[in-house]
């Protein structure tokens, strides 16, 4: 028997080929699903419009007939990343149909795990036409989600069609809710800015660094007997040079539901569950990178 396969979608993103390499570094067979192929070639791909129901389950059946037991899953990473740069019904449709196609064909092929990207934008606060202040700190998965915009909506309705595969077919769906991902270029900048606090206020300070996600979507393929979750994958320190007490004192004055100490500069997201379920932890920390 070879290697496990892997079926990741968005794997040309900027989290998507980090999410390549990691899998392919520990050892299994990864096919790309994208409408691009990544600036390396780390794996093969496939261009695929993931809109396209016969196209998906043309690409997913050509690795999964006749060999089922060797694909571990599927990294469902492709999407319109962002609210606002396509009009609302596009952003919606791409970032639903997209994901209902990746479950419909993974059910009818007999794939047992996915794991999907949705985001804390799900949660409201970052594309809100006037700012909100969440109901509590640090957030964490049980926080309403309260969007009004079509991309934070769309991760919304994921999440929803996540547990309906699971009641029909006992997938083990997983919805990474991410903060904002860095990459290794992205530090020198961050901190050249660290004076325009507010500049990241909407996502209260969070990130998370692609090789995190990455170490975390394969923890997601590897582990067993979830069913669906939705789990937050944010960093354990925050995006702030500044200590998270006081960014709460100045800039979220009306949250007054404070459930922990929030010592020194931590995360006002909580990533407690993801470590909790999936034994993850994050490597990589603000401070510590140049």
């Amino acid at each position: 028997m070879g290697k496990a396969r892997v079926i990741v979608t968005g794997g040309s993103g900027k989290a998507g080929q980090w999410i390549l390499k990691h899998f392919v570094e520990n050892g299994y067979e990864v096919i790309n699903l994208d409408v691009k192929a990544p600036a390396e070639p780390i794996c093969r791909t496939i261009i695929t419009d993931l809109n396209d129901l016969g196209q998906v389950h043309n690409a997913l059946s050509a690795f999964s007939s006749g060999n089922r037991q060797e694909v571990a899953g599927i990294v469902h990473f492709a999407a319109i990343p962002q609210a606002y740069t396509h009009t609302n019904d596009v952003c919606f449709r791409n970032n639903v149909m997209s994901t209902y196609n990746i479950l419909e064909a993974a059910a009818n092929l007999g794939i047992k795990k996915v794991v999907l990207a949705s985001s804390e934008s799900s949660y409201g606060i970052c594309f809100a036409s006037e700012f909100m202040e969440p109901q509590y700190v640090p957030i964490d998965e049980a926080h309403p989600q309260l969007p009004e915009d079509s991309y934070g909506l769309s991760k919304v309705v994921n999440e929803v069609t996540a547990q309906a595969f699971h009641r029909r077919t006992g997938m083990q769906v997983i919805s990474f809710r991410l903060g904002n991902i860095l990459v290794p270029e992205s530090y020198a900048e961050l901190k050249a800015n660290f004076d325009n606090t507010e500049a990241r206020l909407r996502i209260l300070w969070s990130y998370i660094d692609a090789r995190d996600v990455a170490s975390a979507c394969l923890k997601a393929i590897e582990v067993d007997g979830l069913g669906a979750e939705a789990l937050i994958i944010a960093a354990d320190d925050s995006s702030s040079n500044r200590l998270t007490r006081d960014l709460v004192a100045q800039y979220l004055p009306g949250v007054k539901d404070i459930r922990s100490s929030l010592e020194g500069r931590t995360s006002l997201i909580s990533n407690a569950k993801a470590k909790k379920l999936l034994d993850w932890e994050p490597q990589i920390h603000l401070m510590e990178q140049s």
